[in-house]
């Protein structure tokens, strides 16, 4: 009886375990099919976007002649300065010294991306695809060749518009709201990566608002996790309706390849600047007159302030619009025509994407009590690339100054390192000539540490030499320049 009881107790626990089993197996049997049910719903989602938006994706082909130094085997050819600044996130190791003897002018080719705005043939793209171009043709996907006009660019954004011309009417893309979007959105990136023509990666909006990272003057990136690689620049970021939400223009990297961070430009940024291209060929921006900064805790704490709202005005510069306007030093502006303000870098492109002559509400805090100020835009004065000539700028060197940020650091290579940040070098200028950079960082001048463009300005200014001493650091590596100030 015993053993019995015994048989009985092991023969039901084995049905147990085989009913749990196949229980088991039948539940995952059923998800599995409605996953593999969604998944499919996904790709023909992805797929109606592919042949909505192909057509009017292009691929754009550039030659133009450059110079080739003779210690730098990739001048000359499309793996240039800008191509690893983009991609690589440095410059090579034999970029990292300056010229010393020129060879004769050759030609080479580069390859990016872009996609039709219009029936009538306008194309946007990233300034760096078609840069300095002797000539620009550009494939549609059914195989043809048009050559193409550049009618403006805009180094500042690192965008720029062509145009083709053909018989009939061209399929074109229509433009989304880039304001719409939220992280965690399903977005497409089309484009020609490494001359691959046509090619789709899927990801999502990983960011939104990324500035700091030292690409362009006015920053404001979509951040995605949507395969982008070199090839890809000036291709559409689209959202799953089809509609163009964001520019493919750079990646972050370490390790020299893709990893998973890629950044677009917004599409509201280039709605701006295709329509003042259109119509003027160039592009005029606002001017405040301020430095401002962003409000930290202790910074807060030190003028009074219980909020982190806001940016603070560390400086008005005289005789500028915010002057005239009545805004002072220790200003805290919490809103910008209703909107409220809570970055600099936001802040600023909005002032700058304000045209010249319109009257801007701004609400401040100053001690203690808040007030609105109303200030007409200005006209930022900019040099012949577009980038701004402020009070950062080294006219008699030819080269613009930024503060090194953490943002830059990283990007730059940076982190243990203090100095300041060259921001644009104008051709031919004494700075260009002695080998430096955009990205470079100037650690030294006449000696002396700096870590703000006006230490900088200032230090030359009381130096009676003719020549100035700067310690220059480039990648991993520095070295002194001495440069001859201009009579």
């Amino acid at each position: 009886m015993r053993v019995n009881k015994r048989l009985f107790y092991v023969l039901t626990v084995c049905l147990l375990t085989v009913a749990l089993n196949v229980g088991s197996f039948i539940v995952p049997a059923s998800a599995q099919d409605t996953g593999i049910q969604n998944l499919k719903e996904t790709g023909k989602a992805f797929r109606s976007v592919a042949k909505q938006v192909s057509p009017a994706v292009v691929f754009i082909q550039v030659e133009t002649e450059v110079q080739q130094a003779a210690n730098n085997p990739f001048e000359g050819t499309p793996f240039g300065d800008e191509f690893f600044r983009r991609f690589f996130g440095q410059v090579p190791q034999q970029q990292q010294q300056a010229p010393q003897q020129q060879l004769p002018k050759r030609h080479a080719t580069a390859q990016g991306s872009g996609f039709l705005i219009s029936a009538d043939g306008y194309i946007m793209t990233n300034n760096h695809v078609v840069a300095n171009a002797d000539k620009v043709t550009v494939q549609l996907l059914d195989g043809r060749d048009f050559d193409a006009k550049i009618i403006g660019t805009d180094p500042a954004t690192d965008i720029a518009l062509i145009k083709i011309t053909a018989k009939e009417k061209l399929p074109f893309l229509k433009l989304g709201d880039s304001d719409k979007l939220e992280v965690g959105d399903w977005v497409l990136a089309f484009g020609n990566p490494f001359g691959l023509s046509h090619t789709l990666t899927a990801g999502i909006v990983s960011a939104k608002g990324r500035s700091g990272i030292g690409l362009s003057d006015y920053e404001n990136f979509i951040q995605t996790d949507a395969a982008i690689n070199p090839g890809n620049s000036g291709g559409p970021l689209v959202n799953l309706d089809g509609e163009v939400v964001g520019m493919n223009s750079a990646i972050f990297t370490r390790s020299g390849g893709y990893m998973g961070i890629g950044f677009a430009i917004p599409i509201n940024m280039v709605k701006n600047v295709r329509d003042q291209l259109i119509e003027h060929g160039t592009v005029q921006r606002g001017r405040l007159g301020v430095y401002i900064q962003d409000l930290t805790k202790e910074l807060a704490d030190s003028f009074g302030i219980d909020q982190r709202e806001g940016i603070l005005v560390s400086q008005v510069m005289a005789d500028s619009p915010a002057a005239k306007a009545g805004l002072k030093q220790g200003d805290v502006i919490l809103a910008l025509n209703g909107d409220k303000v809570d970055k600099v870098s936001n802040f600023r492109n909005k002032i700058a994407f304000t045209s010249p002559g319109t009257k801007v509400n701004l609400l401040v805090l100053r001690d203690g009590k808040k007030e609105t100020i109303v200030a007409e835009i200005g006209t930022l004065e900019t040099d012949q690339q577009g980038h701004a000539v402020s009070a950062d700028a080294l006219p008699k060197l030819g080269m613009t100054l930024q503060g090194l940020t953490p943002e830059l650091a990283d990007q730059l290579g940076y982190q243990n390192a203090s100095g300041v940040v060259v921001t644009a070098v104008e051709s031919g200028s004494i700075a260009a000539q002695a080998g430096i950079k955009r990205g470079d960082l100037i650690e030294e001048v006449n000696r002396t540490q700096v870590k703000t463009p006006a230490q900088v300005k200032q230090l030359i200014k009381d130096s009676n030499k003719k020549t100035v001493l700067l310690l220059v650091r480039q990648g991993d590596a520095s070295r002194y320049l001495a440069l001859k100030l201009a009579d």
